[in-house]
């Protein structure tokens, strides 16, 4: 019997050979800065050969058919440094960077209602125009606006304009080793600068900048989750919960709970991603395929799925991982529509391609890639997977299926979570058994409770199931994350170890699915660089010797590094588990492959303000001192000023020899200041952390 043809998936999906080398270009742009002039000249060198070789004989086209191919892949890279180019607001001349000084005043807009923070509100902002003095320069670009809370009198709204008269601060890292790029990811979002404002420091106008649809998406947002608020009861774990699984909203979702899910391995449950569109999608194509008028018009069909799937996307905020759901049930509906059925990997490409077409940075969105790869991963290893066990029994089958479906997913996404997260949950899918169909029937009650809560009692009864639903989700999570091998934390991940495991990972996937022994071979090749990286890893782990003075806002932090073993020297709230430590430290920590906390170090000596470690004399002011003249001066490698005590450089000068002073950031920056205009008249090196980063040094 013959064996069925099959043609490869780049045959069967021409978008996928057009997005690998959109990529290339969107990549290369990037990292290479490549000057419009140049990007240009490539576009149009590219296009006019490419138009010339269609004007060659049959024969010579044949002969030289791959020097096309080439051509319209140079082309397509190109095109993907162009889209990068000019996606960057900073090549614009509009843009208000290009013409302000620190002297300048300047008028924004509100361009999203204020979110709440400990300490402040934050919103985005958008300029209008820069005031210098009697000159109205128009100009235009994002940045965020923080206000303190005794400054919002009275409260302000989405469109409101304003008049700032504070100098922009650059949106920079914290420098901290294996900390979040935040700096990259704001450049990511078009945001460059960031204030912070007090009721004198801006003073509101008496017009409004407001866009009727962007109003519309925010009122709307606020009426659901009135109704979410007004029909649930006042517990904060179950509303924040709820809030976040159908529109998004996470201000005011518990840190504590959303690690638990994390820890599990189900917070895509929370993000809102294309699980969540594709029950939407489900639900709308169900009622519009059984309302009287609107069943008999499919063209009337497609309008309404499309237009409600498109603004359920827009109303939680539009995520990448969403948009990336909704480009594809949109070509999935028209497709069905027009009777024109295409591969899913096609589809896949297609929408990658348009998403990246409209915003080539999302190429480096973690929700984008996961989205992607966790779909690749189902359309691939889902089928073979499933089809290793026959279960007769239906539920019994059911429960496989949703097994089944979580691995295939988990197969591609791991890697990159690992890089990510540095975690991976070992209970996956026990949490995902239960959480997936459980969200999935509390975000059909949470649209009931919305479309009811306008009825006595029918929306207050829904609420009040759905928070017990909610609750009853929440605790069984908690209760999975408690366990003591829930989850494998502090796992060490870099790009190149993560692109071996990738290797590794479709390698021996690919070997089980088709007994290539090339492939397994490639496999065993991955495994064995895979080790080797890891085991050299860990000798430079071994070997390290250093000392790092992060850099956290208003904190002490300094930590003396020996090995996989370090001591730590600064506030209490650091050094207990707690959401600052998490977030500023933990990722370092897991950087270096640090595992152990310890008082003592064999070659550190502690007394008073002095640390002698490894050789090198280090001390730590963090208070006033009364100097005494001295006959000859002290050696110090470094001197460490934290917690703004009273000091004048001088006078550390007359008592210290130091070869480095460092300012870590819990001094003001004021002060700093100051003490670098003496170190500079005195010809003494030193290093601000607020302003440079975190310090690191190799001993």
């Amino acid at each position: 019997m013959l064996r069925p043809f099959r043609l490869p998936a780049w045959k069967t999906a021409p978008f996928l050979r057009l997005l690998l080398p959109l990529i290339a270009g969107i990549m290369l742009q990037w990292y290479l800065q490549i000057s419009l002039p140049v990007i240009i000249t490539a576009i149009v060198s590219f296009t006019i050969a490419w138009l010339l070789f269609r004007l060659m004989p049959l024969a010579i086209k044949f002969k030289w058919g791959a020097l096309q191919g080439f051509m319209l892949n140079a082309l397509l890279v190109s095109f993907g440094l162009f889209l990068t180019w000019q996606k960057d607001i900073r090549h614009d001349h509009n843009w208000y960077g290009q013409y302000y000084h620190d002297s300048d005043h300047l008028v924004v807009h509100i361009n999203e209602p204020l979110i709440e923070k400990t300490k402040s509100f934050k919103a985005e902002g958008y300029v209008e125009s820069i005031i210098r003095g009697d000159t109205v320069i128009p100009c235009e670009g994002k940045l965020l606006l923080y206000f303190s809370k005794d400054s919002i009198l009275p409260q302000l709204h989405y469109g409101d304009r304003i008049l700032i008269n504070k100098i922009l601060q650059p949106i920079k890292n914290s420098g901290n080793p294996g900390g979040f790029n935040y700096e990259q990811y704001a450049s990511f979002q078009q945001v460059f600068h960031q204030v912070f404002l007090t009721n004198k420091n801006w003073v509101a106008l008496n017009s409004r900048n407001v866009n009727r649809f962007k109003q519309f998406i925010f009122s709307t947002q606020s009426a659901i989750l009135s109704a979410l608020r007004k029909n649930m009861p006042a517990d904060r774990d179950e509303l924040g919960l709820a809030e976040a699984l159908l529109i998004g909203y996470t201000n005011d979702l518990d840190k504590d709970l959303l690690q638990a899910y994390s820890n599990t391995g189900v917070v895509h449950i929370i993000a809102i991603s294309g699980m969540h569109l594709a029950l939407i999608y489900v639900l709308l194509v169900w009622l519009f395929t059984r309302i009287p008028g609107i069943k008999r018009s499919k063209l009337l069909q497609v309008i309404l799925v499309l237009g409600c799937l498109w603004l359920f996307s827009l109303l939680t905020g539009a995520a990448a991982a969403v948009l990336r759901a909704a480009v594809m049930f949109s070509f999935i509906t028209i497709g069905k529509n027009i009777a024109r059925q295409s591969t899913i990997y096609n589809s896949l490409a297609s929408s990658a391609f348009a998403m990246l077409c409209y915003n080539p940075y999302f190429l480096w969105d973690a929700g984008f890639q996961l989205s992607y790869l966790a779909i690749v991963g189902i359309i691939v290893f889902q089928k073979p997977l499933y089809n290793l066990f026959y279960i007769k029994n239906k539920w019994g089958d059911e429960l496989w299926k949703l097994v089944s479906i979580s691995l295939a997913a988990q197969i591609l996404t791991f890697p990159i979570c690992i890089y990510y997260f540095h975690q991976f949950p070992m209970l996956f899918l026990l949490a995902n058994i239960i959480a997936v169909p459980l969200s999935s029937i509390i975000l059909y009650a949470e649209i009931g409770v919305v479309i009811l809560s306008w009825i006595p009692y029918a929306g207050l009864y829904t609420g009040k199931l759905t928070s017990w639903l909610v609750w009853l989700m929440n605790k069984s999570i908690i209760g999975i994350s408690r366990v003591s091998f829930a989850v494998w934390d502090k796992i060490p991940a870099t790009v190149f170890s993560t692109l071996v495991l990738y290797i590794v990972v479709i390698a021996f996937s690919a070997w089980l699915i088709n007994k290539n022994k090339w492939i397994f071979r490639l496999a065993l090749v991955g495994s064995l660089i895979f080790v080797i990286n890891n085991a050299f890893s860990k000798w430079e782990i071994i070997q390290q010797q250093r000392l790092i003075v992060y850099n956290v806002q208003q904190r002490q932090a300094i930590d003396f590094v020996s090995g996989d073993t370090y001591c730590f020297v600064g506030d209490s709230v650091l050094a207990a588990a707690s959401q600052l430590q998490k977030f500023h430290l933990k990722p370092s920590r897991i950087a270096l492959g640090l595992n152990t906390n310890t008082d003592s170090m064999k070659m550190m000596f502690h007394q008073n303000l002095f640390y002698q470690f490894n050789n090198k004399r280090i001390a730590i002011i963090s208070e006033p001192l009364i100097f005494e003249p001295v006959q000859q001066k002290i050696n110090v490698d470094m001197i460490i000023i934290s917690k703004n005590p009273k000091l004048y450089i001088p006078q550390l000068a007359a008592v210290f020899k130091c070869r480095q002073y460092v300012f870590d950031a819990s001094n003001s920056l004021w002060k700093i200041e100051r003490w670098r205009a003496d170190c500079s008249a005195l010809h003494l090196p030193c290093y601000s952390v607020p302003e440079n980063g975190a310090f690191e040094l190799d001993l």
